[in-house]
């Protein structure tokens, strides 16, 4: 489903500061799977799926999403093939718009609009089922401002406004690493709920060994901008994973 191939970034090319984050970079993903990626700040995590979404050229390379080559897209048309969820609970949504506008806005991803007929009244049923199904109360309160929501609110909206239009591939970018524990168990379990309901080829970055363990069907490891582990998510265990990261992390101070 998606197809990386020869992939290669390096930022600040000519100077003294340059930095090679990839070189040559390989990656399939089958589709209806999640895959978890970890790693120690710098491994090129964010970039990679910065690449993928757009809003980061690669230097060279392919970039396929379901057979599209996308590299040459702006980040504009890739939004047809992706749904994407950041870390910041404030970037997936508009806080100055209602919740309503904010569904409504993701609902006309991809075509043409003007703000004065933003919203379409035949579909909020189709919105209040969409977010009762998070089970968080928000389909009694749309015409609230998203600033007044808390940040577990705002990344399960960002969430439902991710995936209402079925992307073929789902960006996840540590989007529980600014919430604090009880609300991220919360979001995982609803994140898991969408994922599993849309059937999307998910791609998550994480700091959490338990969640990539827990929530993935497949986790990589990258170091320097290179994978060096490759596994089933069933087949290692948390502990395990600890080890590998701390062993690969100390390699790199070394």
């Amino acid at each position: 489903m998606l197809k990386i191939t020869n992939l290669d970034k390096t930022f600040n090319k000519g100077t003294d500061n340059e930095i090679q984050v990839f070189k040559n970079f390989n990656l399939e993903v089958k589709r209806n799977t999640c895959l978890a990626i970890i790693g120690s700040n710098g491994c090129g995590k964010s970039t990679l799926l910065n690449m993928i979404g757009g809003n980061l050229s690669s230097d060279s390379g392919s970039i396929k999403i379901s057979g599209v080559e996308v590299s040459n897209m702006s980040e504009e048309k890739r939004s047809k093939y992706l749904g994407r969820v950041y870390q910041d609970p404030s970037m997936g949504v508009s806080p100055s718009l209602s919740i309503l506008e904010n569904m409504s806005l993701a609902d006309k991803k991809g075509g043409s609009f003007s703000l004065r007929k933003l919203i379409n009244k035949n579909h909020l049923e189709k919105y209040r089922e969409l977010l009762k199904d998070l089970d968080l109360g928000l389909e009694n309160i749309m015409d609230t401002k998203v600033k007044f929501l808390s940040g577990g609110q705002r990344q399960s909206l960002s969430l439902v406004m991710s995936a209402m239009k079925h992307p073929d591939l789902l960006l996840l970018d540590e989007h529980t690493a600014a919430l604090d524990p009880k609300t991220s168990a919360v979001v995982m379990g609803k994140t898991e709920e969408l994922i599993d309901k849309f059937q999307m080829t998910t791609m998550m970055i994480s700091h959490n060994m338990r969640d990539a363990i827990e929530f993935s069907d497949r986790i990589i490891m990258l170091d320097k901008g290179e994978i060096v582990l490759d596994t089933r998510s069933q087949d290692i265990t948390e502990e395990e994973l600890h080890n590998i990261y701390r062993d690969k992390i100390k390699e790199s101070v070394a």
